[in-house]
């Protein structure tokens, strides 16, 4: 069982002079814009307004990052939750668009304390060819990455499982490795804490 101890903003960062400390390890969330990542970060976090959900996709410009304090069976951690500005906003300038992607790319590639990240695909549009090539892209990274199916209220309960395993499949994954999720409803937060626990290292603290 999870319980979420505390959960807060810490800072924005545009460059990496404005990253915080590595003091701590880090998960960071990547997804086309509009996927629920927001909603995502919030449902797993046990805050409703921890990050701001809008209705307007392109709405985050800059890296956000929070900090998460739980425990599980007894043993606390603490780590840091990396919100990353969505990609596939068409409306946005082709010179914010490059801009956002230099961003990105270098926090990807030269974070150190970077462990995890979570690759959200929506599970009712399925992946897109901008999905895989984030996938392809951070698979000759060195942080460790997890797939997650939101947005799966969206279907009918009787085709949930058939839908994750299909988008496993389009992957080329086993569906072990990807995760449904609908924050509406409450479906998968333990087990994507799970899975970023027992990849997360040196995230422990007494108490």
């Amino acid at each position: 069982m999870i319980k979420i101890i505390e959960a807060k903003f810490l800072t924005s960062s545009a460059s990496p002079a404005d990253w915080p400390d590595p003091s701590l390890p880090e998960v960071a969330f990547v997804g086309r814009s509009n996927v629920g990542k927001s909603s995502m970060i919030n449902s797993l976090a046990g805050r409703r307004k921890l990050v701001r959900v809008s209705k307007t996709p392109g709405r985050t410009r800059m890296i956000n990052y929070f900090e998460v304090a739980l425990q599980t069976n007894g043993t606390a951690h603490r780590l840091r939750v990396v919100d990353l500005p969505g990609y596939g906003f068409a409306r946005v300038a082709k010179s914010e668009r490059e801009r956002w992607d230099e961003m990105i790319s270098t926090y990807l590639e030269k974070r150190q304390n970077l462990q995890v990240v979570v690759s959200i695909i929506d599970a009712e549009i399925g992946p897109t060819h901008a999905d895989q090539q984030m996938l392809d892209y951070l698979s000759e990274l060195r942080p460790g990455v997890l797939v997650v199916a939101t947005k799966i209220d969206r279907l009918p309960k009787a085709k949930r499982k058939p839908r994750w395993k299909e988008i496993a499949a389009q992957l080329g994954l086993s569906p072990d490795r990807v995760v449904p999720f609908s924050a509406v409803e409450g479906i998968g937060a333990e087990e994507v804490w799970e899975a970023l626990l027992q990849t997360v290292r040196g995230g422990r603290a007494s108490g």
